[in-house]
């Protein structure tokens, strides 16, 4: 009988001499770092120079939903630069006019911002007393003081410049713009058949060309959709407006259908507005909530049930990749940003879907078991 020595406790194992592969490799690290450093010179790029990368950017964005437009007119045996100058020139004037129609009641509003700040103040002192119960709940729990700053707070004004300085692009800004989308819409047929034999295979060239086609019909069709649909919203919104007594319904109904075209942050815009114009307009804060209220309602009849039907099984978009690329974009570039967020993120999911196709090979254990 052969009698095993029991080794003492705490005695370590022998190292194995079998070879591992490395989690991550050295290559792997420096790639990513490389990568990571190239994502961050081009954000920097891109914030530095933004008043001459936002007017490019903006119009190759545009002038890519546009292109479709000037591709029909063409069928009418319209030369292709003329499309191009009369789509931008209409373009151009619709946006002036929707400018126009918004623009006379806010400067009317912002001469009237001290004597609205007091009536604001005012109708609101029925929430002073929660006011107060708050601060003094931050004073026990070692806050600020609760016996100061009971009442309701408004900032001062200087922000309206700051705001406007922040909002509008400069006039070399606007010409660059135009200049740049007239151009591109003239040209678009060359750049894509240039852009497309620069590759040397025939199978690379024929994705580029499915790329860029998929790109200027998903684009084309998300500019007509949603504008279709921000005018309903707009009109929509206008009639609850005027149905509800609000001051200027036609101007808040342009607005609401501009301030639309930005996702999630744009409707939240204008419930504040409408709110803050509801409740200095009307005698009671009750029929100031009105509008507000309605709105509220149009916005979640649009949000949930008129936007994914009509076009949320052709662009399925994820509500958080859509907040994240809107926030991203609007700290970026500012308004302009945010409107372009959308399409941006529909540009990079239309390559992702061609790059890294569905039927590509999965990872290890995550294949479907066949039946």
């Amino acid at each position: 009988m052969r009698v095993i020595q029991a080794e003492p406790a705490g005695t370590p194992v022998p190292d194995s001499t079998a070879e591992r592969r490395p989690l991550v490799r050295r290559t792997e690290v420096v790639a990513f770092a490389l990568v990571a450093l190239l994502v961050i010179v081009i954000v920097a790029a891109l914030y530095v120079a933004k008043p001459f990368f936002l007017p490019i950017v903006m119009a190759f964005v545009v002038g890519t939903m546009l292109s479709p437009a000037a591709g029909l007119m063409e069928r009418f045996k319209i030369p292709r630069p003329l499309a191009a100058a009369l789509i931008v020139a209409v373009v151009f004037g619709i946006v002036a006019f929707i400018v126009a129609l918004i623009s006379a009641p806010v400067v009317e509003w912002s001469n009237r911002l001290p004597e609205l700040g007091s009536m604001l103040k005012d109708k609101l002192h029925s929430f002073d007393r929660p006011i107060a119960m708050w601060h003094q709940l931050q004073s026990s729990l070692g806050g600020i003081d609760g016996k100061a700053g009971t009442e309701i707070q408004f900032p001062k004004i200087d922000w309206v410049q700051p705001t406007y300085e922040f909002l509008s692009p400069t006039l070399t800004e606007i010409l660059l713009f135009l200049a740049t989308l007239v151009l591109f819409i003239a040209s678009w047929k060359d750049l894509r058949r240039g852009l497309v034999m620069t590759f040397a295979s025939r199978e690379t060239r024929l994705r580029a060309l499915r790329i860029l086609n998929e790109i200027e019909g998903s684009l084309g069709s998300y500019l007509l959709t949603v504008t279709l649909i921000n005018l309903g919203y707009g009109t929509a919104t206008g009639i609850i407006c005027a149905l509800a007594g609000m001051p200027n319904p036609a101007a808040l109904g342009a607005l609401a259908a501009t301030l639309n075209f930005f996702p999630i942050i744009g409707p939240f815009v204008m419930f504040v507005i409408l709110t803050v114009v509801g409740i200095v307009s009307f005698p009671t804060l009750g029929g100031g909530l009105v509008a507000p209220l309605a709105f509220v309602g149009l916005t979640f009849v649009e949000g949930h049930f008129v936007t994914p039907t009509i076009i949320g099984r052709r662009l399925s978009l994820n509500a958080l990749a859509v907040f994240i690329a809107l926030a991203f974009w609007t700290w970026l570039w500012g308004p302009m940003g945010g409107f372009l967020a959308s399409p941006l993120l529909i540009m990079a999911l239309v390559v992702k879907e061609h790059v890294m196709p569905d039927d590509a090979p999965h990872l290890p254990g995550s294949e479907p078991e066949a039946n």
